[in-house]
């Protein structure tokens, strides 16, 4: 089951033999809550991530850019932790952003992560 869309956006578009995901969210798609801590929110994050991607017929090797959010840089390590389990190398380009806040969902726990990518699939069906 792919993470539902908390407000007017598609979790993922494709353009030409380019998919664009959505920022993903440690909001887990069972209990609909986020745990309290960054590595566990980064791992649901990424689990997420992933299956919007398998629902688009994607795996995470087809990601090619990834943008991270994060609340508190503090967290970057432990993040990176996490992050280089899903993705194996070369692993994608990226960029990680120190925002003030995310959107409170999922229970009203502080969210601590977000993620968004860019996936690339040539001649991939759109069937």
């Amino acid at each position: 089951m792919t993470q539902p869309a908390y407000g007017p956006y598609t979790p993922i578009v494709r353009a030409g033999d380019y998919y664009y995901v959505s920022g993903q969210i440690g909001v887990s798609t069972s209990t609909k809550t986020a745990p309290d801590n960054i590595a566990e929110q980064a791992a649901q994050t990424l689990h997420n991530l992933r299956s919007v991607l398998e629902a688009a017929g994607l795996t995470m090797n087809d990601v090619v850019k990834t943008t991270v959010f994060l609340t508190d840089m503090g967290h970057f390590g432990e993040f990176n932790e996490v992050y280089m389990q899903y993705f194996e190398a070369p692993r994608p380009a990226r960029s990680c952003i120190a925002v003030r806040e995310l959107p409170r969902v999922g229970g009203g726990t502080d969210l601590l992560v977000e993620i968004e990518a860019v996936a690339y699939r040539q001649g991939k069906d759109n069937a």
